[in-house]
């Protein structure tokens, strides 16, 4: 079996949580090159804008040496093989998590064969934390410390106010 030389952990990121850096920060010791691939996400109703946060997960993640954030709007299954990975990396917290990117890991092994998907499981501290939650705490002016670094705490207060 070959060894992969780049994985992608791909996500929307709206914001990038404590839990998406603990994931990443776990891959990034996995594999020599990391891309943290930050979804345009037209579908969603999203937040900041691609640019804003490839910014946050940029200064997120800026402590991590192999690890690449780069901003996309096409197909991942082109994304992966336009930067020669094989691999992508997921978190799943529950059941509904896994059937979902069961789907996806699927579809992008059906456009390009080659591209397997590895499933990871968040920490006990970080488990229960997703983008969508902590928006929602900030939105009624709830404590986001611990949920999310500072620099992304105040875009996203700033953002909610």
């Amino acid at each position: 079996m070959k060894t992969a030389s780049t994985a992608i952990f791909p996500g929307t990121f709206d914001p990038i949580t404590n839990g998406h850096i603990d994931l990443i920060t776990r891959t990034a010791l996995l594999f020599p090159r990391l891309i943290v691939a930050v979804a345009e996400s037209p579908n969603k109703k999203t937040l900041f804008t691609l640019n804003e946060r490839v910014e946050l997960a940029e200064n997120s993640l800026a402590h991590l040496a192999n690890v690449e954030v780069i901003g996309y709007a096409n197909l991942m299954a082109d994304f992966a093989k336009a930067h020669q990975a094989t691999v992508l990396v997921r978190g799943v917290r529950t059941t509904y998590d896994f059937e979902y990117e069961r789907q996806l890991a699927e579809m992008n092994r059906s456009l390009k064969p080659d591209l397997d998907t590895i499933f990871l499981m968040p920490s006990l501290v970080t488990g229960f934390i997703s983008s969508t939650i902590v928006k929602e705490v900030a939105l009624h002016h709830g404590d986001i410390s611990g949920l999310v670094p500072i620099h992304v705490k105040q875009a996203l207060l700033k953002r909610v106010s």
